[in-house]
């Protein structure tokens, strides 16, 4: 039995993708910031699940110590981690301001959710995933190598965070690290930050996408939505 830990997994793609892999069999360790969001979410992806999967709901904010400690020993307790999804994030400052205009003061919480809390839950289950041979998929966005007005801030911590997992890939080739960008979605985040989200395609097409990279465990690197639904 797989086990996977999804941070960000009471809504879009992070639910999606968890309904996904409990589907094929997989025990989950779930979490969100909101705890009857995260309950709800849960009940839904039980009622879909292979035989044999568990979930785990944990509410909390991945920014939080605690909470990354307790999502790490539930891990634990399902017998080790095979695969960390960072999904959890945070626009920042809405409505999302041009950079000129960014207050800075807001940036070390995007951050601190973005890139810092991806950063400590990867050092805090990387034993395991070592010894498993697991793999930690990096939740991304074309913000971070595009340059669109208004999506600075949330962009830049994007753009740390494939960073990392650059780095994480050259440091840990025993570990499979992707960081991935799954385009627009109709998702609260995406109507959060000011855009067009009901012509944007459900997050369960990015989710599908995510699954059979996991799946086919490809080399460590930086992967589009669109790229993997073309190489089917």
């Amino acid at each position: 039995m797989k086990t996977a830990l999804i941070t960000g997994a009471s809504r879009g793609l992070g639910r999606a993708l968890a309904r996904e892999l409990a589907r094929d069999g997989w025990t989950l360790v779930i979490d969100a910031r909101g705890a009857a969001a995260l309950g709800a979410a849960a009940a839904e992806i039980r009622g879909v699940a292979a035989p044999g999967a568990s979930i785990t709901a944990i509410a909390g904010d991945v920014a939080d110590a605690g909470h990354r400690a307790a999502l790490a020993g539930a891990a634990a307790e399902a017998g080790g981690l095979d695969l960390l999804v960072n999904n959890a994030s945070t626009l920042g400052t809405t409505p999302m301001p041009r950079l000129a205009d960014q207050p800075v003061q807001d940036l070390p919480g995007v951050f601190a959710t973005n890139v810092l809390a991806p950063l400590a839950l990867i050092q805090a289950v990387l034993p395991g995933l070592r010894a498993r041979r697991g793999a930690v998929l990096n939740i991304s966005s074309d913000a971070a190598v595009e340059g669109y007005p208004a999506w600075g801030g949330y962009g830049m911590s994007k753009a740390a965070l494939e960073q990392l997992s650059n780095v994480l890939a050259a440091e840990e080739p025993d570990v499979a690290v992707w960081w991935a960008d799954p385009g627009e979605m109709n998702t609260g985040m995406l109507r959060a930050a000011g855009e067009d989200a009901d012509a944007a395609p459900p997050p369960e097409e990015a989710a599908a996408a995510f699954r059979r990279l996991v799946a086919e465990r490809p080399a460590s690197g930086r992967y589009r939505v669109a790229d993997l639904a073309g190489a089917r």
